[in-house]
């Protein structure tokens, strides 16, 4: 997702429900490694209540095999927004990023939404936050062939501004690029990227940006 819900987190809470439903207490892993605070705690765990437990994988004062023993017992893993450089940073300096990876292409099922949704993505460097650490570590989870960029703007003169700089990427890399408006869904599911609702386009290299419909499968 690009946003969580309208005020709320609705949307993170429709596409979990079918992986926890129907579950002896399933565990939900959120991931908040892109905040510099915790404010959002309390209200995930309860916003969850009755569909999954919630425990918080805190990327600096767990120790290695302790975050591997959780994401091992997850249902679902929930990477919230925040700044996308941070977070990145902080997988990687835990030394996590690499198990991540691997349980997310097995299967594991994750849920995203702003700065966690472009953590999905090859590589990071689509994300519109600044890198404020700053990290040299840009590489994504991949559990994506496309890129993410989030937020993309409903004012036309602001699209144009993105599109420039989003075609600069295109300069140095090869992939294409998912331009999610607010409200947008995506599911990818395998080798299967499927725009399931919400305003979307594609960025392909030496191309204008494609708008993609509702229900239409996106070729990478």
């Amino acid at each position: 997702f690009s946003t969580p819900g309208s005020d709320d987190i609705r949307y993170v809470l429709d596409a979990s429900r079918p992986y926890l439903e129907g579950r002896d207490d399933p565990l939900v892993v959120y991931l908040p490694a892109g905040s510099l605070g915790n404010e959002w705690q309390a209200y995930t765990e309860n916003t969850f209540r009755g569909l999954g437990r919630v425990v918080t994988l805190d990327t600096e004062l767990m120790t290695l095999p302790e975050m591997e023993a959780l994401l091992r017992e997850a249902a679902l893993l929930y990477l919230p927004g925040g700044n996308t450089y941070l977070l990145n940073h902080r997988l990687h300096l835990c030394k996590l990023i690499d198990y991540l990876r691997k349980k997310v292409a097995a299967g594991l099922p994750v849920v995203a939404f702003s700065a966690g949704t472009v953590l999905c993505g090859k590589n990071i460097l689509t994300s519109n936050n600044l890198n404020i650490i700053p990290t040299t570590y840009f590489k994504g989870l991949e559990a994506s062939p496309f890129n993410f960029n989030v937020h993309y703007p409903d004012d036309p003169l602001a699209r144009a501004v993105r599109d420039d700089w989003l075609s600069e990427y295109h300069t140095f890399q090869d992939n294409p690029v998912l331009l999610l408006a607010d409200g947008a869904y995506v599911r990818v599911t395998g080798r299967k990227t499927t725009l399931v609702r919400g305003p979307a386009w594609v960025l392909r290299k030496g191309t204008e940006k494609q708008e993609l419909a509702e229900g239409e499968a996106v070729q990478s």
